[in-house]
């Protein structure tokens, strides 16, 4: 006998004759010799009529009436579904998030889940009743007891939190689509259904804003090895398996606000090579990483900066290894890049021998905006000047000078509490059975920041995103520009960031501040932006892969803003009257739709 977490969302509950549907489903899954949890959303629209109704009584509700208020859709889901259960015959009892034991903070409309107290949950299974829990809902702690709501993924937070709570066999989302999907096919028609897709590349998608899964819910059962099926309300196909690594023993206090940071992890085997004012047009990185693929180059890191007039500057890394091989395609590409520049710059080639990465890796570094910063505090208290910064939803990676490694790690294992630092290990079985790329995504809602002129100088990245983090602000790509640039006799690097545009001026208040304080240059602010990106764990295994989504992008007449790379992820920063066709090229390019290869809507 298994025990089954079954997740069904608003449009599968959205009328009495779904709810039936739903109950004769859930039944099944008994009659198979299953124990079954249930949670379950409100029905259809009910959140946003409930919304509604709160804005036409006050322009800014109070937020714990709005908990109060928005916890009652997902009751009356919960006692259809169980009256339409035992109307089928099949014992059941419906409870409240409070009544099923989920504590969380008390933080109204966005509170994380602390802890899950299971004894009336087992008890009830074990006297052979389907329990129907309401999603998206908890109870903050004694002495107040208050009701409280997730935020938006609530009830497939609840879900996976519910499986890992109760060591259940797998955890199934239902929802109104078949799985998920290679890209958003509003989009892309002609995107396809995967069959299975790694938790590191769901939690790189769902950062993307991916409606299927969200973050949260990811974040979870990467963390608790908990298995997850995404499937259609509709059919009985099988969706697409989102496989768990192997759990590790983790206590279910502090069941959300466990540490972030798994590991710190180092490569000393890197080194870095930098294209300086190369022109910023269609094709040039194209041509660049075309070349680096044609000499069978694997690229590690890709950076490249916000453009000055019209040239730019790219920087990646490579093994040692592969240095002389990279600089030397490198070094006779500049002059041919240096034809199309019509100032008096010149593309300048710069090589660094002297390079390590030191990462910190977990889930969800994204969604805690004080992590990054952290890392940044970190390293510039120990002295430690960052060169190269890339971000992602599982891996925050840093280069720095090599004789600086053992000094960071250090700092870095006693700051997240993290007892070994492993050696980042040779391409595993998986990645080089991996498709190189799982999916494509699309991001309309972003907004890039930079800010000219930051003295080069240990603790300034830090400080620029400690002051964000401090206002709850999460930022997503990070880009340090490789071109120095004297001020007053002061070393200086630009830095590049993107936000969300809901958060795009708050951000700008705050840097345009620590820049008048601090003496940085000029802030410049662009809401005109998409991010296109692509996903796959076969891609650190491939060379030649950025290369080929550049030449896709040049081939459709796209410019390139903004490069930041992981292992697992490419992300470009283009026009956003370019996005959509941006997706839909890169789409095609990676010969994704037909394939095996997640819905990720705008």
């Amino acid at each position: 006998m298994a025990l089954i977490v079954q997740k069904y969302g608003g449009t599968s509950v959205g009328s009495v004759e779904r709810i039936q549907t739903v109950a004769q489903r859930v039944q099944r899954t008994v009659a198979q010799g299953h124990q079954v949890v249930v949670v379950v959303s409100a029905m259809g629209k009910t959140t946003d009529g409930l919304v509604k109704l709160a804005q036409e009584i006050s322009p800014h509700p109070n937020r714990r009436e709005m908990d109060m208020l928005l916890s009652t859709g997902e009751q009356v889901s919960i006692a259809l579904l169980a009256m339409a259960l035992q109307e089928l015959g099949q014992q059941a009892i419906s409870l409240t998030g409070a009544q099923v034991g989920i504590v969380t903070e008390s933080s109204h409309t966005r509170a994380r889940i602390l802890n899950i107290r299971t004894e009336r949950l087992t008890r009830h299974l074990q006297d052979g009743k389907v329990v129907v829990v309401a999603g998206f809902q908890g109870m903050s702690p004694s002495p107040d007891l208050e009701i409280t709501t997730l935020g938006r993924g609530g009830s497939d937070t609840s879900a996976v939190a519910l499986a890992a709570a109760l060591q259940a066999s797998q955890c199934e989302i239902y929802t109104d689509v078949p799985g998920i999907l290679t890209t958003d096919p509003r989009l892309v028609p002609d995107a396809q259904l995967m069959r299975e897709i790694t938790c590191d590349e769901m939690l790189e998608l769902a950062s993307l804003g991916a409606k299927v899964l969200h973050p949260r819910a990811v974040e979870i059962a990467r963390n608790y090895g908990v298995p997850l099926v995404v499937r259609s309300s509709w059919s009985e196909d099988p969706g697409t398996r989102v496989s768990a690594p192997q759990p590790q023993p983790r206590s279910l206090e502090g069941l959300e606000l466990a540490h972030p940071v798994d590991a710190v992890e180092f490569d000393t085997n890197q080194a870095k090579v930098a294209l300086l004012r190369i022109p910023d047009c269609p094709g040039i990185a194209a041509r660049l990483f075309g070349e680096l693929a044609s000499q069978n180059l694997n690229v590690d890191l890709v950076i490249q900066s916000i453009h000055e007039g019209n040239t730019n500057d790219i920087a990646f890394t490579v093994t040692q290894a592969s240095l002389s091989r990279a600089e030397a395609v490198a070094t006779a590409i500049a002059p041919a890049l240096r034809d199309h520049i019509t100032n008096t710059s010149q593309a300048e080639v710069l090589v660094d021998n002297r390079v390590a990465k030191v990462s910190i890796a977990g889930a969800g570094m994204i969604g805690r905006p004080g992590v990054a910063a952290k890392m940044f505090s970190t390293l510039a208290a120990a002295g430690v000047n960052i060169q190269m910064i890339s971000t992602s939803e599982v891996k925050v990676s840093c280069t720095v000078d090599v004789e600086d490694c053992d000094r960071a790690i250090a700092a870095l294992c006693e700051a997240f509490q993290v007892t070994c630092s492993p050696r980042l290990k040779a391409v595993s079985t998986i990645e080089t059975q991996a498709p190189e790329v799982r999916g494509a995504a699309l991001d309309p809602h972003q907004a890039q920041i930079a800010i000219r002129h930051v003295p080069d100088r240990p603790g300034m990245a830090a400080q620029l995103f400690q002051l964000l983090a401090d206002e709850g602000i999460s930022v997503d790509m990070i880009i340090q520009s490789q071109r120095c640039r004297l001020i007053h006799g002061l070393s200086t690097r630009d830095i590049a960031f993107t936000v969300t545009q809901t958060e795009a001026d708050q951000a700008r208040l705050v840097v345009t501040q620590a820049a008048t304080e601090l003496g940085w240059g000029e802030v410049l602010v662009n809401k005109a932006i998409a991010k296109v990106s692509i996903v796959g764990m076969g891609m650190v295994a491939a060379p030649g892969v950025a290369a080929r989504m550049f030449r896709a992008l040049a081939t459709a007449g796209i410019n390139i803003q903004m490069i930041a790379t992981s292992e697992i992820k490419i992300s470009c920063l283009v026009a956003e009257t370019d996005g959509v066709k941006a997706l839909q090229s890169v789409h095609n390019a990676f010969g994704l739709a037909g394939t095996e290869a997640v819905v990720v809507p705008a």
